[in-house]
């Protein structure tokens, strides 16, 4: 029985499973509404810039299978002083992150491509580190391929010319993160 944890086994039951089932309904038990709603906007702008159903899919499942999998280890208490100190640190950045897209969009012509790169950038590493101890190499992968994706500068500047056909969906995901940001979930 030594070094056995039926605690430890459960929560890798938990993020197996939570990992081959995310769906709707399974990421209404730790995402809100008001989350999914912007995971819908983040999926038909991924459909609409790469023309590529499957490969937005799988970009939005990558995302819903990390937000998840951070969630139950939150949940379970996994982390420990330091990586609670660079949990605090990614929210911070992931807050500055949704500051600045909302800035961005509701002042013209104020667009920096370079800036929300480094952003998310930013964020991407910071939750590598989080996550590093506790989550497999294709888990850090997805973090990879969902960061690599967002940032992609062909698709921020999509998301902000003021004429382009992305301009809407921006405009939903922003007040998404503006009502997220006011809950003070974000």
């Amino acid at each position: 029985m030594e070094g056995f944890s039926s605690k430890t086994l459960a929560m890798q039951a938990q993020k197996k499973l939570l990992s081959r089932m995310a769906s709707k309904s399974t990421v209404q038990l730790f995402i809100d509404d008001t989350s999914s709603e912007i995971l819908d906007e983040l999926y038909r702008v991924s459909k609409e810039h790469s023309g590529n159903r499957t490969e937005a899919h799988k970009v939005v499942k990558d995302l819903v299978k990390v937000v998840v999998k951070v969630a139950v280890l939150f949940r379970h208490e996994r982390f420990n002083a330091e990586e609670l100190a660079v949990a605090q640190e990614f929210r911070s950045k992931l807050h500055q992150g949704a500051m600045t897209a909302i800035s961005f969009h509701e002042v013209d012509f104020t667009f920096d491509r370079v800036v929300l790169e480094e952003l998310l950038c930013g964020c991407r590493d910071l939750l590598l580190r989080l996550v590093s101890r506790h989550l497999t190499a294709k888990s850090l992968g997805r973090i990879r391929h969902v960061f690599g994706h967002y940032s992609d500068p062909a698709l921020l500047s999509g998301l902000y010319r003021p004429d382009g056909p992305l301009r809407p969906n921006l405009g939903r995901i922003c007040s998404g993160l503006s009502k997220l940001l006011e809950e003070g979930k974000l």
